[in-house]
């Protein structure tokens, strides 16, 4: 190697870890060390769940948070042009997730949602929400390249919309509610926040909402889907069946005051009155154990995830980047917004996790996956000009 390729390689370093968004991360690790404990508290109890071993979850959930952070800093670390390379290789490896769900899935709640690879449970789903909004970044990226002064038009909408389509379909035939949810709302942002015309943006808001009612009109929806929007807007209709989770989450919620019982001496968590408490309904851990202070903070957490992502969009010096790091952002917002509003009963249940924060090594891999992109992104915009267009180039001529 030259001397000026091993002079710049410690100067590279050091503006990388400099470049590092340490809010970003900071908030990440903890949301995720926080989790980790709710999941153990929500589990260590059940023995149906762990089969008497009260640790078990504890275990599991550590190890999917260990996998997250080398996932985390592969992505950080990856040269910004090999993302971009290797952006369509990720969607493509999404849809084939998809479509082995269909052949070969694993029908839990209703839901054909994971694949068993190993000993391991896989959700593809939650792979395709990050694979479609690098996938929509790279097709204004390149549009940006080859006219960089138009404005997106038609031809942008209606390609993000088919790079979108092809996944939706495919979990809606799952069916997975929940996830098309947040994959709608993120695809929405995503289009907002490229300049799409706004005629579009309302004509598709129109058409969600059209398509949602003639879905219920005409019996599209499975009958537990309806069930549980009918005990959304009534949970009294029917408190020991479809309206008993969001019963129990609102007491177990209730229970904790101001300063919460206690983690671990939660007195719904411990009888194991809520269901899926571990997944879909760990906020109500936090709200009953550590109170309304305590999920206060939790949700602070998450806000700080989502004000980095959108801070970092706003600073990226590329298409892709900006994009990217605002579809995130729209991703992590409503699934959090989704998540405890259906724990506190003001949004209807769906079944998707709290970020960071639910078990599950799909929900956490994807999630890591999108904060490394989201670190990449800041790395680049953030590297002084002579390391990024000096340094950089000279380590790869080694």
């Amino acid at each position: 190697m030259s001397r000026g390729g091993a002079s710049a390689r410690p100067a590279l370093r050091a503006s990388r870890a400099q470049g590092v968004d340490w809010v970003l991360l900071g908030a990440v690790l903890a949301l995720c060390v926080v989790g980790t404990l709710l999941v153990w508290s929500a589990t260590s109890t059940r023995d149906s769940l762990t089969g008497g071993d009260s640790t078990a979850y504890l275990r599991k959930s550590l190890v999917n948070v260990a996998i997250g952070v080398v996932l985390l800093v592969v992505v950080t670390a990856t040269d910004h042009r090999w993302v971009r390379i290797l952006a369509p290789l990720a969607y493509l490896a999404s849809l084939v997730g998809l479509g082995l769900v269909l052949v070969v899935g694993q029908t839990i709640n209703g839901s054909r949602s994971w694949v068993q690879v190993g000993g391991m449970s896989i959700q593809p789903a939650e792979f395709a929400k990050l694979a479609v909004v690098i996938g929509a970044a790279l097709l204004l990226a390149e549009r940006a390249q080859a006219h960089r002064h138009r404005p997106v038009g038609t031809v942008e909408v209606v390609g993000m919309l088919l790079i979108a389509a092809v996944p939706a379909g495919l979990i809606l035939a799952q069916p997975d509610l929940g996830t098309m949810l947040v994959l709608t709302a993120t695809v929405f942002g995503v289009l907002a926040v490229s300049g799409a015309p706004r005629g579009w943006l309302v004509g598709l808001a129109a058409s969600g909402v059209a398509v949602a009612l003639t879905a219920v009109a005409l019996g599209l929806l499975e009958d537990y889907q309806v069930d549980r929007f009918l005990a959304f807007t009534d949970p009294e209709l029917d408190p020991r069946g479809a309206g008993y989770n969001v019963e129990q989450a609102r007491i177990a919620v209730g229970n904790g005051g101001l300063l919460g019982q206690g983690l671990f001496d939660g007195s719904q968590t411990r009888s194991g009155f809520v269901p899926e408490q571990h997944t879909d309904f760990v906020f109500t851990v936090a709200g009953e154990e550590l109170g309304l202070l305590g999920a206060g903070l939790l949700v602070g957490l998450l806000g700080v995830v989502v004000w980095r992502a959108l801070a970092i969009a706003l600073h990226a010096d590329d298409v892709f980047g900006r994009v990217a790091a605002a579809g995130i952002a729209c991703w992590f917002g409503f699934q959090t917004f989704q998540n405890v509003g259906m724990c506190l009963g003001i949004m209807p249940v769906t079944g998707v996790p709290l970020p960071f924060v639910s078990y599950g090594g799909s929900s956490m891999f994807a999630g890591m996956l999108a904060v490394g992109l989201l670190q990449n992104v800041h790395l680049r915009s953030a590297a002084p000009l002579p390391t990024r267009y000096t340094a950089a180039p000279a380590l790869l001529r080694g």
